[in-house]
C-alpha cells in the first residue's frame, strides 16, 4: 500500500475521535472561558450552538490536515511505526506516564496555592465532570499529539534536515531532538490563549506554569514519539490526564 493511502486511512480513523473530542472540548471551553468574553463571542455568532459547531469543525479540520500530512512527514523522516503496541515499550510508557500523572497532579498543591484562581478551580475537581474528562483525554491525548508531535515536530525535523543536512540519507538524531524541543515550546505557547481566556490576564507566574507544565511534558511525549511511535505519545498524554484527574477526584 502506498504512503498516501496509508496516510488517508490513518486520517479517516481519526475522524470519529475528532468529532467527539471537538464537541466535548467546546463544552469544556464554555465552562472555563471568561464570562464577558463568552457573552461577546456568543453574541457575534448568534448562539452557543454555533460556537459548538465551529469548534467541532475546527477540531476535525485540524485532525484531518495534521493527521494526513503528519503521517506523510513522519514516514519520510523514519518515525512512523506500525500502529500497534509492543510489550516492552508499552510497559515503559505505562510506568513513565504514571509518574508523569502524579507529577502533573502536584499543580494543585504548588501553583494552586500560589495562584488563588487556580486553587479555587481545583475545588470542582472533586466532582466528576464528563465534559472535562473526555475533552482532556481525547482532545489532549490524541488531537494535540497529532497536531504537535506527528505534524509539527515532524515538519520541523523534515525542514531542518532538508535545509541543513540534505546530503544525509536520514535525519540526524540531533535534528529530531531539536525538533522535539521546538515543538514542546510551541505546544506550551499554544496554551497561552486558553490561560488568558481562563484568568482574564497573564502574569509571570501564570506564564511559568504554562511553560513548565506543558513544555516539560511535551518533551516526554516527543521522546516517546521519537523512540517508539506516535501511538505511545498519545497513550502517555491521555494517561497523564487520567492519572492526575483520578488523584484530584480522590483528594478533593
Amino acid at each position: 500500500m502506498s504512503r498516501t493511502k496509508r496516510a488517508l486511512l490513518f486520517t479517516l480513523a481519526l475522524l470519529p475521535v475528532a468529532l467527539v473530542a471537538g464537541f466535548f472540548a467546546a463544552r469544556y471551553t464554555l465552562k472555563i472561558v471568561d464570562s464577558a468574553l463568552l457573552n461577546q463571542t456568543v453574541e457575534q455568532l448568534g448562539s452557543e450552538t454555533a460556537l459548538l459547531a465551529i469548534t467541532v469543525i475546527q477540531t476535525v479540520l485540524y485532525a484531518l490536515v495534521c493527521g494526513f500530512f503528519g503521517y506523510i512527514l513522519s514516514d519520510r523522516i523514519g518515525l512512523m511505526r506500525p500502529f500497534r503496541f509492543a510489550k516492552k515499550p508499552l510497559c515503559i510508557t505505562l510506568a513513565v506516564s504514571l509518574i508523569a500523572g502524579v507529577l502533573f497532579s502536584l499543580d494543585a498543591w504548588t501553583f494552586g496555592r500560589w495562584i488563588p484562581e487556580i486553587g479555587a478551580s481545583y475545588a470542582a475537581t472533586g466532582t466528576f465532570d464528563a465534559d472535562t474528562w473526555i475533552a482532556s483525554i481525547l482532545y489532549g491525548g490524541i488531537i494535540e499529539e497529532v497536531m504537535m508531535r506527528l505534524f509539527l515536530m515532524s515538519l520541523i525535523a523534515f525542514l531542518v534536515w532538508k535545509i541543513f543536512f540534505k546530503k544525509r540519507e536520514s535525519v540526524p538524531a540531533g535534528v529530531l531532538i531539536a525538533a522535539n524541543v521546538a515543538a514542546a515550546l510551541l505546544f506550551a505557547a499554544g496554551h497561552i490563549p486558553v490561560t488568558l481566556q481562563t484568568f482574564g490576564a497573564l502574569t509571570p507566574l501564570l506564564l511559568l506554569r504554562c511553560f513548565l507544565l506543558n513544555g516539560a511534558f511535551g518533551l516526554l511525549f516527543g521522546r516517546l514519539y521519537r523512540k517508539y511511535g506516535i501511538q505511545y505519545a498519545m497513550l502517555s498524554h491521555l494517561l497523564l490526564h487520567i492519572v492526575s484527574r483520578m488523584i484530584w477526584l480522590i483528594a478533593f
